[in-house]
């Protein structure tokens, strides 16, 4: 081979060498440029910037796969010049920012522990369901319906907020989706505990649920029948009205003034026929009825007139009874001045203030430090549930 031949092939390797590197300093340079581009001057909140990520999700990332990929392209080509403009243009519609932060995929992170105020083992019988997608709850209400319209105890459904992420009580005008749901068959009432008709109808009503639903029902072990009977027996034990009668001295009691006496001490006329008086968190604490048959109404009262009113105080559905109690005491006494009666025990025998004393310790007191020791304290969401 000669020296020109020699030296041909030296030049020509050179020139492809020198082309190369070209190539290479170009694709570079349309790198830097395409990533100062699209820097951020500021946090992206598409990227996750602003709101610390919620717990459970991890941080949404930028799919680097891609993009890398069309830079990779960017060097098999020729090296043109991009305007700053055109290579965001570009490299963005290259970069689907939908996936990157997937905010209306489900939670996959555990819920926290069922609240017993909303679903009390001891009291329910609760099945479990986890859906595979999230289903409207009045499609979820309205499944069961008609079957559970057989019951004679109360069905209680709640779901698990995916944005709150609390469990709630399902409301039919409620527009948020759930996919994890507790259902509870409530096993006692002042009606008696649940029979065992009614379990087979609301087992039967929660697998068609779950096989509509496309979801596993997981119930727990069928000991329900005889834990029925065990609240029950403590619910006799504990469940009791305490009753006030002002009865009239002499004239009947004018419906005007009795309901001018109630709404002035804070009482409320209910659709039951009888006035309430409500704590600060809306609570009933106690009622005023009227002694004889006729039910209290707005219009009824205009010409009413009675020979007797009686004050009910439901003890295991009030917190703090005996200082409840006390306040009842003291209203009652501001009747019997203001309408000229007399308050008077079953027997029509006037009420001493030791036997009022009595009363708030012996039928107040007791019962509800009965409960409090069972752990369903008076006045509590599971005892208003309880003696319904």
């Amino acid at each position: 081979m000669t020296e020109l031949q020699l030296g041909l092939i030296g030049l020509g390797a050179t020139a492809v060498v020198g082309v190369f590197a070209y190539n290479k300093w170009q694709a570079r340079r349309h790198r830097k440029l395409a990533e100062k581009v699209l820097k951020p001057h500021h946090e992206d909140v598409l990227l996750g910037g602003g709101q610390p990520a919620a717990a459970g999700r991890s941080e949404p990332e930028w799919p680097v796969g891609k993009a890398t990929a069309g830079l990779a392209e960017m060097e098999r080509v020729d090296p043109i010049l991009i305007e700053p403009a055109a290579a965001a243009h570009s490299l963005r519609n290259e970069t689907p920012l939908h996936e990157s932060a997937p905010h209306d995929e489900a939670d996959d992170s555990p819920a926290g522990p069922l609240p017993a105020e909303l679903l009390d083992p001891r009291l329910e019988f609760i099945v479990a369901m986890e859906l595979v997608e999230p289903v409207a709850i009045a499609q979820i209400l309205h499944s069961q319906h008609d079957a559970l319209q057989r019951l004679s105890k109360p069905v209680h459904w709640v779901g698990f907020n995916e944005r709150s992420r609390e469990w709630e009580r399902l409301r039919a005008d409620s527009e948020q989706p759930v996919r994890r749901l507790r259902i509870g068959l409530q096993l006692v009432n002042r009606q008696g505990p649940v029979g065992e008709g009614d379990l087979v109808v609301f087992t039967g009503a929660m697998q068609a649920l779950a096989d509509e639903l496309m979801a596993v029902a997981d119930m727990p072990p069928s000991r329900v029948l005889d834990q029925a009977a065990e609240i029950d027996r403590f619910c006799a034990a504990v469940d009791l009205e305490i009753g006030l009668n002002l009865v009239s001295s002499g004239a009947p009691f004018p419906g005007t003034k009795i309901r001018a006496l109630a709404e002035a001490a804070g009482m409320a006329l209910g659709v039951d026929g009888a006035f309430t008086r409500y704590d600060d968190a809306g609570r009933p604490q106690f009622s005023l009825q009227n002694y004889e048959a006729t039910p209290f109404s707005a219009e009824s009262l205009r010409n009413l007139t009675t020979h007797g009113l009686t004050f009910i105080l439901d003890v295991p559905r009030i917190d703090h009874g005996e200082r409840v109690f006390m306040q009842m005491t003291e209203l009652a006494r501001r009747f019997a001045d203001a309408l000229h009666g007399t308050l008077v025990d079953d027997n029509r025998q006037p009420l001493s203030d030791s036997q009022l004393e009595h009363i708030r310790r012996e039928f107040i007191g007791k019962p509800q430090a009965t409960m409090a020791s069972f752990g369903l304290p008076a006045g509590s969401s599971q005892a208003r549930r309880l003696f319904s």
